[in-house]
């Protein structure tokens, strides 16, 4: 019998590994940046519903900035968090979902579907919450967006499981009540900064939901191409 060479616990796509570097050196430059500088981070950086009320900020002679400066909080936001504890419990969540999805679709696509994610997950916790004054922070929309993504892909190899077959609704629904039940009770708070409310949880996973299909349609055009041979000159 062939001897078989230990394998690892767990692989991990290098576009997951990368991720969670960088979400870990994100959070380490904020906690070893002088207090000013961290505030200056949150202020720029973090999500602020408050910030896109043109009109309070017109009343109050302020302006909401240029339009990247408005954009950029959209993904930045996912890159912050409140501390240590939370950047654990994000980047733990990451590894087994961001993995079947970085596997599937490739690096590119991965990093991509992530940001995309958290971005749907703010334009959720905007529309609920608008002219809120708590900044947003964490990955965690984005990362539920990938968890949606992975629904879809484990239980049907080689496709993607229907929007309303009966395994995606199951586990839609248990993600609802359990946010909807953070959301009652209050969990999630963290002084003055919240970590990522309900609402962006629920934004991100529904993002990464519908994504999925259009995602897994361009990933299988790509693979479908057929690829040029090599072209070889001939030798004089």
């Amino acid at each position: 019998m062939p001897s078989r060479s230990p394998q690892p616990f767990l692989r991990l796509p290098a576009a997951v590994t990368a991720l969670v570097i960088v979400l870990i050196a994100a959070h380490l430059a904020r906690m070893l940046a002088p207090p000013q500088v961290s505030s200056w981070i949150l202020a720029n950086f973090a999500f602020y519903p408050i910030g896109y009320d043109h009109v309070y900020l017109a009343a109050r002679g302020l302006s909401a900035g240029t339009l990247i400066e408005q954009l950029v909080p959209f993904v930045s936001y996912s890159f912050l968090h409140a501390n240590w504890q939370h950047l654990a419990i994000n980047c733990v969540w990451l590894l087994p979902f961001g993995a079947v999805v970085a596997r599937r679709w490739g690096a590119v696509s991965f990093i991509l579907f992530f940001l995309l994610s958290g971005a749907g997950g703010a334009v959720a916790h905007l529309a609920l919450n608008w002219g809120s004054p708590v900044p947003v922070i964490g990955a965690s929309a984005a990362i539920a967006g990938c968890m949606a993504a992975a629904f879809r892909m484990m239980w049907t190899p080689g496709k993607l499981a229907p929007l309303f077959s009966p395994r995606v609704m199951l586990w839609s629904g248990v993600w609802v009540l359990i946010n909807i039940v953070a959301g009652l009770t209050g969990l999630g708070a963290d002084g003055h900064v919240r970590l990522v409310a309900w609402q962006a949880h629920l934004g991100g996973y529904f993002t990464g939901l519908l994504l999925a299909g259009p995602f897994e349609a361009l990933h299988l055009s790509f693979a479908r191409r057929p690829r040029r041979p090599p072209r070889f000159r001939r030798a004089p």
